[in-house]
């Protein structure tokens, strides 16, 4: 239990998606203007997550691995589609998102009109495919271990990306000069939250 909790932990402030490798920016900055679209976004992405990157992990374990097969019989002991890696990881993350668009066009037009063509490109997400090929670096021992950290990945971009819109809808009373007013200072309050994020670094997991 303490591992698993270990790995929620660090996955949310030390291996932050967007504040510790700036996956997924596009989403992050193009979204982040207001509170609300951001809380609608960032929930989308633990669902996502949540649900692809334990899926990936049982697929790459138990169908594309060389000897994953070995299950069917002692045939397909030395079956390697491992080659199908980035197509079966895609194919599942796109499924999923469609899913997402489908329950929040259903129960929220509003928020899905908000979030327009950001809410698709999730599919196309770099911090959703980084997730999952972050889980097949690492060899995480079980299916729970990956649960958390598919969960704490998305619990982090949340965190991220709420922070940043709250942030931003405050300086919009604020006198920034104007060359910064925009995408200029949505990069230095980012940078600063990354550099925030990195004091996390010194707690020993």
């Amino acid at each position: 239990m303490e591992e698993l909790v270990n790995i929620f932990v660090r996955s949310i402030f030390i291996d932050n998606l967007v504040l510790a490798y700036f996956l997924g920016m596009c989403s992050y900055l193009a979204v982040s203007r207001t509170v609300k679209t951001s809380i609608g976004l960032g929930f989308a992405v633990i669902f996502v997550l949540g649900i692809t990157v334990p899926i990936n992990y049982l697929i790459e374990n138990y169908l594309l691995g060389r000897g994953s097969l070995s299950w069917l019989g002692p045939g397909f002991a030395e079956v390697d589609l491992s080659f199908l890696t980035f197509i079966m990881f895609i194919a599942v993350i796109a499924s999923m998102v469609q899913l997402v668009e489908m329950i929040i066009e259903k129960f929220s037009p509003t928020l899905h009109n908000s979030l327009g063509i950001f809410l698709p490109l999730i599919a196309v997400n770099c911090a959703i495919l980084g997730s999952s090929l972050f889980m097949q670096e690492r060899n995480y021992a079980n299916l729970a271990e990956v649960a958390s950290f598919g969960l704490g990945s998305g619990v982090g971009f949340f965190l991220a990306i709420a922070g940043i819109a709250a942030i931003r809808e405050k300086i919009r009373y604020s006198n920034v000069l104007p060359p910064l007013r925009g995408l200029g200072i949505a990069f230095i309050i980012t940078g600063l939250m990354s550099i925030a994020f990195m004091s996390f670094m010194g707690i020993e997991l």
